[in-house]
């Protein structure tokens, strides 16, 4: 496993460990084990030199000078810095993850989906560079720019949704990439029309009804001509 250094800066001082790189994501995540995570349980202000953070620092901008609970602090709000090799994983990953909702969602002018060749030498045409933003926002990018090479439409279900008032906070993020239109009710209930890659529409309900305990109102809308 690759060895790596996560840091901090708290009141202008400089915290790094050396940590486990698959185990440190863990923890990031909220799933790992810190104590698997850290590779010497040690606080220093500079790894490379060898310096070590004094406690009177440690417990100055951490509370503590316990060596894992400051670790999991650095992780978790800190930088885990990343192998050339684990971001071009990272990369191919995301790549794939994006390619496969085109395949799921899009269609050509004969409403036949596209291979996932014929879609890598379009994208190479199109020079498209990925980034780090979720695969589903990256998609709707990455259809307008093959429009340019290949005739290439997403195919969408368009709903409408009526959200009870106690939920709308919680689930406003998830509408919002794909709202045509809202409406705030008398009642505090939202209703909005929504455009959903047909392929995404069952993910999407999944979420939703997670977050609502199942109390929404949805009903299938026609598409716009």
């Amino acid at each position: 496993m690759a060895k790596v250094l996560a840091r901090i800066k708290l009141k202008n001082k400089n915290f790094e460990i050396h940590v486990d790189l698959d185990e440190a994501l863990k923890v990031k995540s909220g799933k790992g084990d810190i104590m698997s995570a850290l590779d010497i349980p040690k606080i220093f202000s500079d790894l490379k030199k060898g310096q070590s953070s004094s406690d009177s620092d440690l417990k100055d901008c951490f509370g503590t000078s316990d060596a894992y609970e400051i670790a999991k602090i650095i992780i978790t709000k800190g930088e885990v810095q990343k192998t050339q090799e684990f971001r071009e994983e990272e990369r191919e990953a995301k790549i794939k993850q994006v390619l496969q909702l085109i395949i799921r969602n899009a269609v050509d002018q004969f409403n036949h989906p596209y291979t996932e060749d014929r879609l890598k030498r379009a994208i190479h045409e199109v020079h498209f560079n990925f980034d780090n933003r979720p695969a589903d926002q990256q998609m709707t990018d990455l259809v307008e720019a093959l429009k340019k090479v290949i005739p290439i439409k997403i195919e969408v279900k368009r709903i409408k949704l009526v959200i009870p008032a106690q939920y709308t906070g919680g689930v406003y993020a998830l509408l919002k990439d794909y709202k045509e239109s809202e409406d705030w009710l008398a009642n505090g209930s939202l209703q909005a029309i929504l455009n959903i890659p047909a392929g995404m529409q069952i993910e999407f309900y999944d979420k939703l009804n997670k977050l609502t305990h199942g109390a929404i109102h949805s009903e299938d809308l026609p598409n716009k001509s």
